[in-house]
């Protein structure tokens, strides 16, 4: 048996604690001034990488694999001793996020099969017991983060498809070999026992990214009100998100969208998501899956993710890009070049997003428009330019400069706004024109 730190005992003791004062009634949540800062640097920061990476990686047909195919979640376990990731390097990792523009990434610590790919007390299914790498990748993300200036946000799966104590069953994970049902109190303990690591032996983490929800009816009590009581007690300043695509409920400190901008629907996984008041983040794929899938080399190019990164941006909502890392450890060839590219547009015009709000116009055929104190951004997100573009009487534009050269653009004020022409300006990726508001 391992020996159990002196910070490990505090950290149960604590969680022990809380599950108690949590048979009370629920207590209205109050972000403390702390939370709240971290909820404008987190909605400022418009940018972030996701990366789905675990033993699944191994099969390389995605992270989905063990339910998907119906494995025997025994047999399926045998693949964490042969997982040694031999090419990892969390400085080269977060390096190249970081040049892209990225101010942000979220890590898949526990993913639906169950596997820990940090140093975890509770379970030996863990990087360090189960594996001849034996070495905590959280904590190397972690440490790294840190050192390049970069925030680390952790992914943690409210479901399992291995362990017997995840029961009822849910909807997903019913054909990978459990035989007996335990008590959903020891698994609802070992959660909280597992946050509490994750938030007490890494430093300060920028947020708790919940998954799986959805596995389970509406009606499941998943007591949600002690956890996330636990979450800011240990870290008053970390966010709260869940992806269990409804509106925000009490405790959580942002809202996401999956494979959808806010207040769309195309991927049909938000008819219930309602948008709140809270910050907002849209997750996307890089190429097609978001655990690593050998055959998936259908990576979207860099101007389609740029116009994504905006298109979220002109909405209020910050992109989370993923990326499924190799087996070995590597982040994909063709993965690094998008991320170099889209570092390319962002260092040239980063400014028009990073701390900029939603300009108000969202959804135009032509892009959108962030906003920044008195200075509106037009993101002419088209390859084919319109002549002219009208902007309602409610923005008082002053005037209007492309850009990129800081050329008058051609303004006509009429009753029913400004018109805008284009017709000394050529399509790119983004064509931008900044305006300036009276």
């Amino acid at each position: 048996m391992r020996k159990i730190s002196t910070k490990s005992i505090f950290a149960l003791c604590l969680s022990t604690l809380l599950g108690l004062q949590g048979a009370s009634a629920q207590e209205s949540y109050t972000p403390t001034e702390g939370n709240l800062k971290a909820r404008k640097e987190f909605s400022d920061s418009k940018f972030g990488i996701f990366l789905h990476w675990g033993i699944y990686s191994m099969f390389a047909q995605g992270e989905w694999f063990l339910n998907s195919e119906n494995i025997d979640c025994h047999e399926y376990a045998k693949a964490a001793s042969g997982f040694y990731p031999s090419k990892f390097n969390a400085a080269e990792w977060v390096k190249a996020i970081k040049e892209s523009g990225a101010k942000y990434i979220c890590f898949t610590s526990r993913h639906h099969d169950g596997f820990s790919m940090f140093d975890t007390e509770y379970s030996d299914y863990d990087i360090i017991d189960a594996t001849p790498f034996k070495r905590d990748i959280v904590g190397e993300l972690a440490e790294e983060c840190r050192k390049q200036g970069i925030k680390l946000h952790l992914y943690y799966s409210h479901l399992d498809w291995t362990r017997e104590d995840y029961y009822p069953i849910g909807n997903t994970g019913k054909g990978t070999g459990r035989k007996n049902h335990g008590e959903w109190k020891t698994y609802y303990n070992f959660m909280n026992n597992q946050l509490t690591e994750l938030l007490t032996n890494y430093g300060p983490i920028g947020a708790i990214w919940f998954d799986g929800m959805w596995d389970q009816p509406k009606d499941f009590d998943w007591k949600l009100d002690e956890q996330y009581r636990l979450i800011h007690s240990l870290q008053p300043n970390c966010l709260i998100g869940n992806n269990h695509h409804m509106a925000p409920l009490e405790g959580e400190d942002f809202q996401m969208f999956e494979r959808d901008l806010p207040g769309e629907n195309k991927a049909g996984f938000s008819a219930g998501s309602e948008i709140g008041q809270l910050p907002l983040e849209t997750c996307e794929t890089m190429n097609g899956m978001w655990g690593y899938r050998i055959k998936d080399q259908n990576y979207k190019s860099v101007k389609e993710l740029v116009r994504l990164l905006v298109s979220a941006s002109g909405k209020g909502a910050n992109l989370l890009l993923n990326i499924g890392p190799q087996p070995n450890g590597e982040l994909p060839q063709t993965a690094l070049e998008r991320l170099k590219g889209i570092g390319e547009w962002t260092s040239a015009y980063g400014e028009t997003i990073y701390g900029a709000e939603a300009g108000g116009l969202q959804s135009a055929a032509w892009g959108t428009t962030t906003r920044k104190g008195n200075k509106l951004y037009m993101h002419l997100i088209t390859d084919e330019l319109p002549s002219e573009i009208l902007i309602p009487k409610e923005y008082k534009v002053k005037s209007a400069v492309s850009f990129d050269t800081k050329e008058k653009v051609r303004l006509k004020r009429t009753k029913e706004g400004t018109t805008v022409y284009t017709d000394n300006l050529e399509p790119k990726i983004d064509c931008i024109i900044e305006m300036e508001l009276k």
